[in-house]
């Protein structure tokens, strides 16, 4: 929770200091004594600026009975200074001058409300520019007031083009959709002839250093738990095997441990027809989020990766396009054009080309690809799946509706606090609030066992549209209430089907906020017969292929995360292939 430091209570700084033993020179007491008379004398109005100055510069984040002061560019929200809000973009209203906008949608062949961002100054270009940094909420009521207002012809008749567009650029994402979709491959047991996947041995600071730099990676967590068992973390016995406490940004050091071992994997380069460049990036972020360092600094060792791979016949060979990275955060992390935030990886020009698969993609990038966050579940064989699959489909569901998050008071845009106000008045305990702003989803098996035994899972944006949350409840068997389609439809094509409705619920968040819709009402009038099917749908069709493997996983019947990534980075290395 952000405390303003504006708010404290002025009153005391009035009243004598206590009388204290006699302090040292150099001594921490006697530095807080001079500072506080420093700041005694000072005029009022001056000390209410300097207060100011202060908190547009940081964010105090109260965790427990600790207190953390975050230094950034913008304000960090709860607990999630370090998870989800670690990776909130720095949004800024766009300049409709430029016919830049966006505009919420709705979808008639899918009861899907869409928001799209055209590239409108840069159709031509094959990597199309990231949206204007713009807070989707705000934008929406802003863009929608505009494109309808028809008080003034000259405008009118600018905002019918500017939706003619519109409606193009969102026939362009969807068109960028089944292009990533064409690229999946129904091949199912492929030899590795002509299929070589060559693994960089790059030098150890840009990976296994990055890990041994845990225990200092943010101020108040040592992450040396998180990176034991190959970056899995620690067992969780109470909930079997296969069940680790594993952290949301350890994807890139868990897919590598995977490829190490993949049956295709070959020693030369000549052999290969895929390249992997294992560099931890988001590692690399989360080690600056909460340091006083420059820009500079931050952007050392991407800019040290480029050079590296330049110096690499392989990679001059096509210019990096049949090369890939795993980036274990969001794509906005690696996107800073302004600011403080993140590394401007994915900015440089020689990134452009290569595959980048993270766990929120940029939805306007065609080399962006979306994967599963990494869960709790990491089994070894295709009888743990099995195992799971049955424990789900017969867990008794005794709740209907639950929610594991936090509310976000300085988020005026957010819906959090309706749905949590609408769990708590839902009648009979038809739902169920976990707090997480207290350290209620620090326990895996809390969430997980609320989960499993939840009909519906409710999974509204956070401080970006996705959560790993939406798929700590598929693979615990919970129906997913999706309120902005970034969250899940337009991220995974590869792991989440094109037919939404078969495994998740879609409210539109507006009609949340304008009250128009009690969800857990909603959901109370969604037969026995309807979640069940869907369920059955979650649990045997997509469950194996939302999980991560440990790397010593072996299996014959399904395929994980892991291997549907890998087979249909294949097909698109292939398919560029033809196409020269």
């Amino acid at each position: 929770m952000a405390v303003p430091l504006s708010k404290r209570n002025s009153k005391h700084l009035k009243k004598e200091a206590p009388k204290r033993e006699p302090c040292f020179c150099f001594s921490p007491c006697f530095c807080f004594i001079a500072l506080f008379k420093f700041l005694y004398r000072l005029p009022a109005a001056f000390f209410l600026l300097f207060l100011i100055y202060l908190w547009s510069s940081s964010t105090t984040i109260i965790s427990g009975n600790i207190v953390h002061v975050c230094v950034s560019s913008r304000k960090l929200n709860n607990h999630y200074c370090l998870s989800a809000g670690s990776t909130r973009p720095n949004f800024e209203l766009p300049n409709l001058s430029n016919a830049t906008l966006y505009l919420h949608i709705p979808d008639p062949s899918s009861n899907l409300s869409i928001s799209i961002s055209p590239p409108l100054s840069q159709k031509n270009s094959p990597i199309s520019p990231p949206p204007p940094k713009v807070s989707s909420e705000i934008v929406i009521r802003e863009t929608v007031q505009v494109v309808h207002d028809e008080s003034d012809p000259v405008k009118n008749g600018a905002n019918k083009e500017r939706e003619e567009e519109i409606a193009n650029a969102k026939k362009e994402v969807e068109e960028q959709l089944r292009l990533h979709r064409s690229w999946i491959s129904n091949k199912k047991h492929e030899g590795c002839e002509g299929r070589g996947v060559y693994v960089y041995d790059l030098p150890s600071k840009f990976n296994k250093d990055l890990l041994g730099q845990c225990r200092d990676m943010v101020p108040w967590m040592d992450f040396c738990k998180y990176f034991g068992n190959e970056a899995l973390g620690e067992p969780i016995p109470k909930l079997g095997e296969g069940w680790y406490h594993t952290h949301q940004y350890s994807l890139e050091p868990i897919f590598h441990q995977r490829i190490l071992k993949h049956p295709c994997r070959v020693y030369s380069e000549n052999e290969a027809k895929l390249f992997y460049v294992p560099f931890y990036g988001g590692l690399d972020i989360l080690r600056w989020h909460f340091k006083n360092v420059s820009n500079d600094v931050k952007d050392t060792l991407s800019l040290e990766l480029i050079t590296w791979l330049e110096k690499q016949d392989s990679w001059t060979k096509n210019s990096g396009r049949d090369h890939f990275l795993v980036l274990g955060k969001i794509s906005w992390d690696f996107r800073r054009k302004d600011g403080s935030w993140g590394t401007r990886l994915l900015e440089i020009d020689q990134m452009q080309n290569p595959i980048k698969l993270l766990i929120e993609r940029q939805p306007w990038q065609p080399n962006d690809i979306g994967i599963p966050h990494p869960t709790f579940f990491h089994p070894n064989s295709d009888e743990d799946i099995m195992a799971l699959q049955w424990k789900i489909i017969s867990s008794y569901r005794k709740k209907l509706v639950s929610f594991a998050g936090a509310a976000r008071p300085g988020a005026a845009e957010s819906i959090r606090s309706i749905l949590i106000n609408q769990c708590y008045t839902a009648e009979n305990g038809k739902c169920h609030f976990l707090n997480c702003g207290s350290g209620g989803c620090d326990q895996p098996e809390m969430v997980t066992e609320l989960f499993m035994e939840s009909e519906f899972c409710l999974q509204p944006p956070g401080d970006s549209p996705t959560r790993k949350s939406l798929f700590d409840s598929l693979i615990s068997g919970c129906i997913p209430v999706i309120f902005d389609p970034f969250t899940a439809y337009y991220q995974y094509p590869w792991h989440l089907p094109e037919e939404h409705g078969k495994y998740s619920v879609f409210v539109d968040q507006e009609d949340v906020r304008g009250m128009k819709v009690n969800v857990v009402e909603m959901l109370m009038k969604i037969s026995k017969e309807k979640r069940d099917d869907m369920r059955r749908h979650i649990v045997y069709e997509l469950l194996p292929g939302l999980v991560y493997g440990d790397s010593n996983a072996k299996f014959d019947k399904f395929q994980d995360a892991f291997s549907i990534t890998m087979r249909n980075l294949m097909e698109r290395v292939t398919k560029l292939d033809l196409a020269v």
